[in-house]
């Protein structure tokens, strides 16, 4: 199943991604973005092509955006937080349109109305809106270009061939190493499986992450569930309670 921000890699005929914008109720059409394009609009595709290019391998899903925008608003200068803020008023306001606003006519309509309205110039609330689009449509999509060094924490980063972690206990494949992609691709697994399920269920976030990011892999490049389990325990991606230990008899 694809949802709403996924981001698509095609190699063949020109190395390109897209983000999905929009999908329709019925689950029939979708609204896709082409990332890093300048001249790129809003396309309309159907909704099972994309699956498609996806279960046939002419696309990849990608499980880490590399274009959202993650911010700590304590750490950024008053000003950036004031342009953004004044360029959500404007596009938080057009999304209301949806999926008007994906159609070239009705964008140009409602880019000259905001614009009018809050005196800023059409070009203006175009950038907006591209890059709303490009950096995963929510408002730190909007903050100005802004680099913030140092991080809370470090993972020791892991060494080629050298399995980090405690030794299984039973046996098979010993799993991959758990690097900072693997563990994006966790927490994508954990946020896409609650989007899409009432009751959230680790065991079936996992096999839905494989069948969603590794069902091209060996079974001895897959992470394990116990790898899965503990980093989103580790990084608090983790919907209820922790998943009870196992206990092997002598």
């Amino acid at each position: 199943m694809l949802l709403r921000n996924d981001l698509l890699h095609y190699l063949a005929p020109r190395p390109r991604t897209v983000r999905i914008l929009w999908i329709d109720r019925a689950q029939t059409i979708a609204y896709t973005f082409e990332l890093n394009a300048r001249n790129a609009h809003p396309q309309l595709e159907p909704l099972k092509a994309l699956v498609a290019d996806v279960e046939q391998q002419r696309a990849r899903l990608l499980p880490v955006d590399p274009y959202l925008v993650e911010a700590d608003p304590g750490t950024l200068p008053a000003s950036h937080l004031q342009l953004q803020a004044r360029a959500w008023t404007i596009v938080s306001a057009m999304t209301a349109h949806e999926p008007a606003l994906f159609q070239a006519q009705a964008r140009g309509r409602l880019v000259a109305g905001y614009s009018a309205l809050h005196g800023v110039s059409y070009p203006s609330v175009y950038r907006y809106l591209r890059r709303y689009w490009e950096r995963g449509q929510n408002p730190n999509a909007l903050l100005p270009d802004y680099k913030n060094s140092g991080a809370r924490g470090k993972t020791r980063m892991a060494s080629t061939n050298v399995k980090r972690g405690r030794p299984r206990k039973q046996a098979g494949h010993p799993g991959m190493n758990a690097d900072q992609e693997v563990r994006h691709t966790f927490r994508a697994a954990v946020a896409r499986y609650a989007a899409t399920h009432a009751a959230f269920s680790r065991r079936g976030a996992y096999r839905q992450m494989l069948e969603d990011f590794f069902k091209a892999h060996e079974a001895g490049e897959l992470p394990t569930f116990g790898q899965f389990n503990y980093w989103i325990e580790k990084d608090g991606r983790a919907p209820g309670p922790p998943a009870p230990a196992r206990h092997h008899g002598a």
